[in-house]
């Protein structure tokens, strides 16, 4: 039976977390040690107490999530955060996070595994922020409607699209979460067509303006693919059970 130790250094190696600089809030790492034995691994896109009932009603005591304890901010124990803790440390389930280290990873992250869940290849690193690419584009022509469909299948959920560019695609670019507050920058760098999850509302008024189609797939929606694929690898790895849990912000 794996240590909590061997998982917590194997990702920490294999996701290079000591070396990408991340927002100060992510907080990289293993979150919540438990008493050291790892039985079964979850995946879940955002620490809660949703996630944490879910893996602890599935037997869970390792769980992956891509947005852990702390994005809100420094906040009391108290109320429901203290009864979620409560039940963590109870259960004897640790808690490991990997928000940027996770969306940039080449094969395990989120961008790379939905560009190949749309058939992407020969993919670029793209648009630097952090020190690090952490974006992908791609020369494609396809239409516009054809590539909302795709990804509307690869999501399995509604696409919003902007369509105020081309309506055959040259140049894609894929930013998974929330980048479309990064449109102007996005557009400056030959794109015509950009895939992401969430964007603020002027976003949609600048797509119009500029001139490039828009498409928005949910910030969850689109995050899913990373603490899948990493589960999965860890699954292989050390020969241990593992399961998603789903628990959409609809967001």
């Amino acid at each position: 039976m794996p240590r909590l130790n061997q998982l917590v250094d194997y990702c920490h190696d294999l996701l290079r977390i000591g070396e990408i600089a991340d927002w100060p809030n992510a907080k990289n790492g293993l979150q919540i040690e438990n008493s050291s034995a790892v039985t079964k691994i979850g995946a879940a896109v955002d620490a809660s107490t949703c996630t944490i009932n879910a893996a602890i009603e599935r037997g869970i005591n390792f769980l992956i999530v891509h947005h852990g304890l702390f994005w809100p901010g420094l906040q009391p124990i108290t109320g429901s955060r203290r009864r979620m803790l409560e039940r963590a440390f109870k259960h004897d389930l640790a808690l490991y996070s990997a928000h940027l280290p996770l969306d940039i990873h080449s094969v395990l992250g989120n961008n790379a595994q939905l560009a190949r869940a749309l058939g992407f290849e020969n993919t670029e690193p793209f648009f630097e922020q952090k020190g690090q690419c952490v974006g992908l584009k791609v020369k494609a022509q396809v239409s516009r409607a054809e590539l909302a469909r795709k990804l509307e299948h690869s999501l399995g959920c509604p696409v919003k699209l902007f369509a105020a560019g081309p309506e055959q695609t040259e140049t894609i670019a894929l930013i998974t979460g929330g980048a479309g507050s990064d449109i102007y920058a996005v557009v400056e760098e030959g794109i015509d067509t950009f895939i992401t999850g969430e964007a603020p509302h002027w976003a949609a008024v600048a797509a119009e303006e500029i001139g490039i189609n828009l498409l928005l797939g949910g910030h969850y929606a689109t995050e899913t693919f990373g603490v899948k694929a990493l589960a999965a690898h860890l699954s292989d790895r050390f020969d241990l059970p593992w399961e998603f849990l789903d628990c959409p912000t609809g967001l």
